[in-house]
């Protein structure tokens, strides 16, 4: 079912599919002539923290996580990117040092655009520019409610309100009725969620046993969105 109405899932989900679609031949094909397309394994790493940007990252296809590493070695994982978003541009626009990691989800498939290629598209296109602006503004927005998400709820509602935003993100040709997988190791979802991987194992279980949710290996089908939206008691 949609959600529309129910929950404000754009507070929480700074998408940037527009970004790129619909763009004129004029702005769109400098931006991707250059472009060299790589499928990345599950698992492996597309830009660390720390490294210097040659460019920014289109994806094609596929999911990635943006994270961050603490002194212990653990990662803090902030936002899941899927097909159509950029990724790696806020290190290119700074002129300085990635802030985040980036690495692949799923297998997917990502075409990296050399700077020189964005930077000049960027100063010549008012439409490009107009939509990272806004794109760029959403992402600081739903970073601000994400802070304070950690600070003022429940381990329970964290995960609650997870699982609606990934459930979004993973819909693949949804038809109403039809149950939404959501293919996340059960530590990402952990670090997503800012807590220990057997908290959310055991919260996991809760949510099964009460009729929210089924598991199948690693996916996590959602069966009963109303209640998960009860439980994130978002007002």
């Amino acid at each position: 079912m949609s959600i529309n109405g129910l929950f404000p899932i754009e507070k929480w989900d700074f998408s940037s599919d527009s970004i790129l679609s619909g763009l004129s031949m004029e702005d769109l094909e400098p931006l991707m002539t250059h472009r060299l397309e790589q499928v990345y394994k599950k698992g492996e790493v597309i830009f660390r923290e720390g490294g210097f940007p040659q460019g920014i990252f289109y994806i094609m296809e596929g999911m990635v996580k943006k994270y961050k590493v603490n002194d212990s070695g653990r990662e803090q994982l902030f936002y899941v990117a899927n097909t159509g978003e950029l990724i790696g541009y806020h290190a290119v626009l700074s002129e300085d040092r990635y802030p985040d990691s980036a690495a692949a989800l799923e297998n997917s498939r990502i075409a990296f655009i050399p700077k020189e290629d964005f930077l000049e598209t960027l100063q010549r296109s008012p439409v490009l520019n107009s939509r990272l602006l806004k794109t760029l503004s959403r992402e600081f927005a739903v970073l601000i409610n994400g802070l304070s998400l950690i600070a003022q709820r429940s381990v329970k509602e964290r995960l609650a309100l997870q699982l609606i935003v990934l459930r979004e993100k993973y819909k693949v040709d949804f038809k109403p009725g039809m149950p939404v997988s959501i293919n996340m190791s059960r530590e990402d979802l952990a670090n997503l969620v800012g807590t220990a991987t057997e908290n959310a194992i055991r919260i996991l279980t809760e949510f099964k046993e009460d009729g929210i949710l089924e598991t199948k290996g690693r996916k996590i089908i959602i069966l009963d969105i109303n209640r998960l939206i009860k439980i994130a008691n978002y007002r």
